[in-house]
């Protein structure tokens, strides 16, 4: 395509998104051989046999059509059940809609809710996709600080300081991508107390919780009042290790999911029936294999943990997810040169903690989704680095 001249075929609220921070970084891990992995957020578990399976014998009985643009109303029945028993909030299966990945339900929720120009609160250090999904959504991202000393939980006066007439939504994610910072019951009650106040909606990313390892995970959603103000949204990448099947969801009062569904049924039209028969068996047989998986990356946290904190990186015990988030600030090396220099000198790959958002300067995200012989030679790695510099 010949742009008239001086104009960009690109639209301009397109232009100014940047590239992502890891995939910048990937591009580097590339071009090394036998690097060992901390960077991928991804299981390394396979997607349990019995899923499998399910998705298997869908395909050999020719499940091959399209489903409702909800999805399939068996798994919206089970999940259904499901979260009313796990989050203790109730969902009717037309207030469910099945979606590809978190990813896509979370720009359904953001596309469903904002009007040109509203402000949409979220927290940083955060997965890179919000604050580029809120403006492609022509929403004004607006960061709030997660800090180390709070355990990268978010504050209710954080959040209440940044509140203008134009603020619509709180974007909330915990166990929390890359921090691994999680909320008690008593601050998600503040933030709720603040929601309610100024009238506000949360779209609330749950899908770490199944990892939390110590203390209970509360959904901001069941708490009081906050039900029909909340879009719930949740998947089985990280629980069930099925980030291929591309499967998520979101839950909402019917008006929310209806919306939602419009958006999707022109877009998506509908997730894959295969990976919607594969959720199906996760979500009603799956939970023993999260617990063994969940204990497994309890061992790594404690082991990396420990370790980046033996050599001088002073790393917080993440109470959920598979994310340890170190200082690296003890080294007198930005992010990126860290990151960098770690790589290139004894090839260990984690990433620049300035890839989710300017306050992650002075950190790196080691990510312990890895065995456990391959964690414990990446720490022996990076503590020699760390010695050097």
């Amino acid at each position: 395509m010949t742009a008239r001249p001086g104009i960009s075929p690109v639209a301009a609220h397109v232009r100014g998104i940047p590239r992502s921070g890891i995939r910048e970084f990937f591009d580097i891990v590339a071009s090394q051989k036998d690097v060992i992995s901390l960077g991928v957020g991804e299981p390394d578990f396979v997607t349990p046999w019995h899923i499998r399976e399910a998705a298997i014998y869908a395909l050999e009985q020719g499940r091959t059509s399209y489903t409702s643009n909800l999805g399939m109303p068996k798994l919206r029945e089970a999940l259904s059940t499901h979260i009313a028993a796990k989050f203790g909030v109730s969902y009717a299966p037309n207030e469910i809609l099945i979606a590809v990945g978190v990813s896509e339900a979370m720009d359904l929720a953001l596309r469903a809710i904002i009007d040109p120009g509203d402000e949409i609160i979220f927290h940083e250090p955060c997965y890179v996709s919000y604050s580029p999904s809120i403006a492609l959504a022509h929403g004004k991202p607006v960061s709030v600080v997660c800090r180390p000393e709070d355990g990268f939980a978010v504050r209710a006066e954080a959040i209440e300081a940044v509140i203008t007439p134009r603020s619509k939504a709180v974007v909330l994610n915990f166990p929390t991508n890359p921090t691994g910072g999680t909320m008690t019951r008593a601050e998600l009650e503040r933030i709720a107390a603040v929601v309610q106040r100024h009238n506000l909606l949360v779209l609330t990313d749950e899908i770490y919780s199944e990892l939390t390892f110590e203390g209970e995970h509360v959904s901001i959603a069941s708490l009081p009042g906050m039900r029909e103000r909340t879009i719930f949204l949740h998947g089985f990448s990280k629980a069930y290790a099925m980030t291929g099947f591309r499967i998520g969801y979101a839950c909402a009062p019917l008006e929310l999911t209806e919306a939602m569904m419009r958006i999707h049924q022109y877009s998506m039209l509908c997730a894959s029936i295969i990976s919607q028969e594969a959720a199906l068996e996760a979500v009603l047989h799956g939970e023993p294999d999260t617990l063994e998986m969940r204990d497994q990356y309890r061992l790594r946290r404690n082991l990396i943990v420990n370790a980046l904190n033996s050599m001088g990186l002073k790393c917080h015990l993440p109470r959920g997810s598979f994310y340890a988030f170190p200082s690296i600030t003890s080294t007198g090396m930005t992010a990126k040169e860290f990151a960098v220099g770690l790589l290139r000198e004894h090839k260990v790959a984690c990433v620049p903690g300035s890839a989710f958002g300017a306050c992650g300067e002075g950190f790196v995200r080691c990510c312990f989704a890895t065995a456990l012989p391959k964690i414990e030679e990446a720490m022996e790695r990076m503590a020699k680095f760390v010695k050097r510099g």
